[in-house]
C-alpha cells in the first residue's frame, strides 16, 4: 500500500523550524512571537518571553474563535500559570503547552484533520 503526503492547499503550514526561527509555507519567521491560524499569521502578537505572558495575550487566541489553541513556548516546555489561561478554559477552548518545535508539528497534524486550531509562537526566549 501506498501513502501519499496531501497538504491542504491555501492553509498556512509549518515547512521547518529551528532553535530560533520558524518557517511557514516557506517564509523565514525569527526573534518575534507570532499566532498562526490555517488562514492567518498574526504578527502583532505582543509576547516579548515567557516571563511577560499574561491573560491578555490569550485573548487574541479566542478572538480567532479555535476549538483547540496550541502554546510554543520556545526552546524548552514552560506551562503557565492557570489563572493566565483562564480565559480560554472560561470560553470552552482547550489548550495544549508544549516546546515550539512539537507545537509546530501538532499544529500541522491538527490542520490536516481540518480542525479550526490557532498556535501562538514564542522564538524571543
Amino acid at each position: 500500500m501506498k501513502f501519499h503526503l496531501t497538504q491542504p492547499e491555501g492553509l498556512n503550514l509549518f515547512t521547518g523550524y529551528g532553535d530560533d526561527y520558524v518557517l511557514i509555507n516557506g517564509e523565514r519567521y525569527e526573534q518575534r512571537s507570532l499566532l498562526v491560524t490555517p488562514d492567518a499569521i498574526l504578527h502583532d502578537w505582543q509576547v516579548s518571553d515567557f516571563a511577560a505572558l499574561q491573560p491578555q495575550h490569550f485573548e487574541s487566541f479566542i478572538a480567532q474563535q479555535p476549538e483547540i489553541a496550541l502554546l510554543g513556548t520556545g526552546n524548552r516546555l514552560q506551562f503557565p500559570h492557570p489563572r493566565i489561561t483562564a480565559a480560554l478554559a472560561n470560553a470552552g477552548i482547550g489548550l495544549e503547552v508544549m516546546d515550539t518545535k512539537a507545537a509546530c508539528r501538532t499544529y500541522n497534524i491538527l490542520v490536516a484533520e481540518g480542525r479550526r486550531v490557532v498556535v501562538g509562537i514564542m522564538l524571543t526566549n
